[in-house]
């Protein structure tokens, strides 16, 4: 470990917890407790926690708060009280800086949660847009620690401390009081099932933490967080999106808005959706043995027609990937992966893998 890696207000409690520390994009983070398998069983029938302190918390203020984030994201940003969008933040290109959620405090306050790896470039980015609009960008990141509480009983669980707050909508927030402190609740999440994150002071996610613990929420690391977000079709920014792809590649579609007045990037998309894409990223899964990987081959019709981007050994699946192949190939077309030199029999497929219960 070098001594130059972050750590986050639940470093201590992690390693406590028998934490098997790693380096994460510059921070110290648990990839697991007890082992993948038990976490990912926790979490898809009981309830998981997860340290997700080194995500970023942006606050966009001003009287023209509303249209600047629609400026700078691809999505109809929803501007209902306490409603969140996910979306994309786009070059002029049309390609990905990051995936987001925002969330909308009130017309004038807007919450955007952005990843780890990029927070600062996203805050630069959010910085310099913002020139010609009346808002003011602050970088809050440091003032919370996050945990991410995930599975059927989420909720259930969180209720002891914060009655009434199973009845926050999906994809909403509330400010909430806890520990003597004021934070907030926002029910998103990265596993494919039900749940909440929960922002609070450094000191107080520590004391979160703990209640939790004590309730019988199991810890999660890194390991069964990427399982989970994969069998539910979620991207891992840098890794199946970056600034090389654009949302229509990546399979996100869904997320630009064309009709929108105005948003970075929207000239280029309009030209690609007109003009169509040559890959796009394609979800499989293995017919035989194997743990497919980031960089492995994929070959149809016995020629090189792409890469996995992410991929992994499934509790509930076998082997499942996401990567970027020639557009146009169907479910239940037949491919290869090819893992160690081995050229594995594989199915294209549709995402998500796995859907909840919600």
């Amino acid at each position: 470990m070098t001594n130059d890696l972050k750590t986050t207000p639940l470093y201590n409690a992690c390693c406590q917890a028998g934490g098997r520390m790693v380096d994460f994009h510059g921070w110290l983070l648990p990839v697991q407790f007890q082992s993948i398998i038990a976490e990912h069983k926790a979490v898809r029938e009981a309830a998981g926690m997860f340290d997700v302190s080194h995500m970023g918390q942006i606050w966009v203020e001003g009287k023209d708060a509303y249209p600047f984030v629609q400026y700078i994201t691809c999505n109809n940003i929803k501007k209902d009280p306490s409603a969140g969008t996910y979306t994309h933040m786009l070059t002029p290109q049309g390609t990905i800086i990051d995936d987001m959620i925002t969330f909308c405090l009130d017309a004038e306050k807007f919450l955007i949660v952005v990843n780890a790896a990029c927070r600062q470039e996203d805050f630069d980015w959010m910085q310099k847009q913002s020139a010609r609009f009346h808002v003011t960008v602050t970088d809050a990141s440091d003032r919370y620690g996050m945990i991410a509480l995930q599975g059927p009983q989420a909720l259930e669980k969180l209720e002891t401390l914060l009655p009434g707050i199973g009845a926050l909508p999906r994809f909403h927030i509330q400010k909430v009081q806890l520990f003597g402190e004021e934070g907030y609740v926002t029910r998103t999440g990265y596993t494919g099932e039900d749940g909440a994150e929960i922002m609070l002071s450094p000191a107080a996610i520590v004391k979160l933490w703990d209640a939790l613990l004590a309730a019988g929420v199991t810890p999660c690391g890194l390991g069964a967080r990427d399982v989970l977000r994969l069998e539910a079709g979620y991207l891992l920014n840098g890794q199946d999106a970056d600034q090389t792809r654009t949302p229509y590649e990546a399979a996100c579609g869904w997320v630009v808005k064309l009709n929108k007045e105005d948003f970075i990037g929207k000239p280029s998309l309009e030209k690609q959706k007109a003009q169509g894409v040559k890959q796009k990223l394609t979800a499989f899964e293995l017919k035989g043995a194997g743990v497919p990987r980031h960089g492995c081959k994929i070959f149809y019709e016995g020629q090189e027609i792409g890469f996995v981007t992410s991929g992994t050994f499934s509790p509930l699946f076998k082997g499942i990937a996401v990567g970027y192949a020639q557009a146009g190939l169907t479910p239940g077309a037949q491919v290869e992966i090819e893992i160690h030199s081995r050229r594995i029999p594989a199915a294209v497929t549709k995402t998500p893998f796995y859907k909840n219960r919600v």
